[in-house]
């Protein structure tokens, strides 16, 4: 793959007027010049896609080395540039009248992780191996409206209301932005009764399965496309297995995969 198969124009437009600059060079001693962004972009998005190691990038194909793009990892996450990038994407998809913000769909989903690190924790399927958890809370089609990373040994629903609180506010359309759902559509998982106020309070109506109810409520009718989007996360190879050991890294790569699902929809929708 090389870098325009990697970063598209429509990805590259939307993208560069996010990044930081870099800093002035000196002028009695400029030193090498910096990377071309879009090239490390590229190894990125190869990285996310292929899930190969930082030191396996080709820099003969990409244009710069593995550790270049990590780099720009770093300093991009830290900079912000990846939930810019996703809530910019979730605009323009509120002003094409591709969202569905009534109703709203949260799960969890367990992966390994080969490193300790920040949010690690022993996972409760996986034998109590080190892993994390991803958290995800999409629209009525599926799109990612925000997702987050913790220890793989922490309840779904403590990331219930934290999660709502990371949708960031969406425009696109007169009036106010939108920040939250009418309905928010869960498993049993989260059926705890002070969560359920607290929806209510913030007007939000909880449609959660209830515990020690039998199986068949009907709910994954509508919930379903929350596990769909999971297999569309994980179709990222570097997301299936987290080799992270900074979670903020991982939660940058999460946030970039959430971006490109997001452009996804919107090119497939004209």
């Amino acid at each position: 793959m090389s870098s325009p198969d990697l970063v598209p124009n429509d990805l590259w437009e939307r993208i560069a007027p996010l990044l930081p600059p870099h800093p002035p060079r000196r002028r009695h001693h400029p030193g090498r010049r910096p990377i071309d962004d879009r090239m490390a972009l590229a190894g990125i998005v190869y990285v996310l896609r292929t899930g190969v190691a930082w030191r396996d990038v080709p820099a003969s194909t990409i244009g710069c080395s593995g550790v270049t793009c990590w780099r720009r990892l770093r300093d991009w996450t830290e900079a912000g540039v990846w939930p810019r990038l996703h809530q910019l994407l979730l605009d323009e998809l509120r002003a094409a009248g591709l969202l569905d913000l009534n109703d709203a769909a949260i799960d969890g989903s367990h992966v390994r992780a080969l490193k300790r690190g920040d949010h690690v924790g022993p996972s409760p399927v996986d034998r109590g191996r080190p892993g994390s958890k991803h958290h995800l809370i999409v629209d009525a089609h599926g799109t990612p409206l925000a997702v987050s990373v913790t220890g793989g040994n922490r309840h779904d629903v403590t990331q219930m209301l934290p999660l709502l609180a990371a949708i960031p506010p969406i425009r696109g359309v007169r009036g106010r932005p939108r920040r939250k759902p009418r309905r928010l559509y869960a498993d049993r998982g989260y059926d705890y009764p002070s969560h359920r106020r607290h929806l209510w309070k913030r007007g939000i109506k909880p449609v959660i399965a209830r515990r020690g109810s039998p199986h068949g409520s009907g709910l994954g009718t509508i919930r379903w496309v929350v596990e769909r989007t999971f297999a569309w996360l994980h179709q990222f190879k570097r997301l299936r297995i987290r080799y992270e050991h900074r979670a903020d890294l991982h939660q940058g790569l999460l946030d970039l995969a959430c971006s490109l699902i997001c452009l996804r929809r919107l090119r497939t929708s004209f």
